[in-house]
This record gives C-alpha cells, sequence and structure tokens, in this order.
C-alpha cells in the first residue's frame, strides 16, 4: 500500500500536444509580416493590374504590347510560384540552394524585364481616351518596377548579410 499514493496520477486532462494537420500547418506567416513578404504580394497584385489592363484591350496592333504581355505575365507566375515557395518554406528543405543569390538575382532579372516593358508600353500608349486602359497599365507598370526594385535592394541585404555574418561569426585562432 505504500505505493499507491505514487502510482496515481492527479491530472485531469491530458498534456499532449495539439497537432494540426494540412498545408495551413507549414504557413510561415512570419514571411506574410515581413517588409520582403509585402512586397512580393503586392508585386502579384500590381503585375496582375498590369496584364489585366492590356488584356482588356485590343493590342495586337502594336508589337510592344506583346513583349508587355509576356513579361508581365511570365513574372506574374514566377512571383506566385515564389510566393508558394517561401510562403511554405520549400527553401528550407533545399539547403543545397543559395537562396538569397536566386532571390537577388530573379528580382535583379526581373526589374530590368519590367522596366523594358514599362518604356515599351509608355511609348506606344496611343493619346485618345479609348486606349485608357493602356496608359493606367503604364502606371502600374511602373510601380511594379518600382516593386521589384526595393524587393531586389532587400534581397541584396539579405544576399550580404548572410556572407557578412557568416565572417563575423568566425574567430581567428
Amino acid at each position: 500500500m505504500a505505493d499507491f499514493p505514487g502510482k496515481v496520477s492527479t491530472q485531469t486532462s491530458s498534456q499532449e500536444p495539439q497537432r494540426s494537420y494540412g498545408i495551413l500547418s507549414s504557413v510561415d506567416m512570419n514571411f506574410i509580416k515581413s517588409i520582403p513578404g509585402i512586397l512580393l504580394l503586392a508585386e502579384i497584385v500590381v503585375g496582375l493590374l498590369v496584364w489585366a489592363l492590356i488584356a482588356s484591350t485590343p493590342y495586337s496592333s502594336a508589337s510592344a504590347y506583346v513583349w508587355v504581355m509576356i513579361v508581365s505575365v511570365t513574372l506574374w507566375l514566377l512571383s506566385i510560384a515564389l510566393l508558394v515557395v517561401l510562403l511554405l518554406s520549400f527553401h528550407q528543405s533545399l539547403p543545397l540552394i543559395p537562396w538569397p543569390l536566386v532571390l537577388m538575382g530573379f528580382y535583379s532579372v526581373a526589374t530590368v524585364l519590367y522596366l523594358t516593358a514599362f518604356l515599351a508600353n509608355a511609348a506606344s500608349v496611343p493619346l485618345n481616351f479609348y486606349h485608357g486602359h493602356l496608359g493606367t497599365s503604364a502606371f502600374f507598370a511602373i510601380v511594379v518596377t518600382l516593386l521589384y526594385t526595393a524587393s531586389s535592394y532587400f534581397a541584396y541585404l539579405g544576399w550580404r548579410g548572410e556572407g557578412q555574418n557568416a565572417a563575423g561569426s568566425t574567430v581567428p585562432v
């Protein structure tokens, strides 16, 4: 009978950790709250506006709009794919890929491509009322160019910061 009090548990509920199942359990909400995450979401929304405005008008008369459509739709789809990779932390399962360098390269190339798309769009806009969508798409093209430029800057800081942290953490012997 002396062992009896030691074998009795007085807990009324189990302390088993709660498990969450599904894709939402692996979503990195901190990324969405960060400046690069907000910029990426804004790039997706504004990029959608660029190609939707051009697609809503008969742009086949100017080949410049074909270039704008190719750039805007391609970068919109790649940005959505990048959002999924970063949001679901797929990049952590691929440590061999230098993600800071990949992000810096992607955003830098996207900035240059969108700058050429903006210039082609703005130079080809007729000055009559019917083509107001094309002028508006030129405005949003420069906005998304600036967003990609800001993302390039933050990607550069991330790339440079990783190199400095690795070098700064070594102690000379």
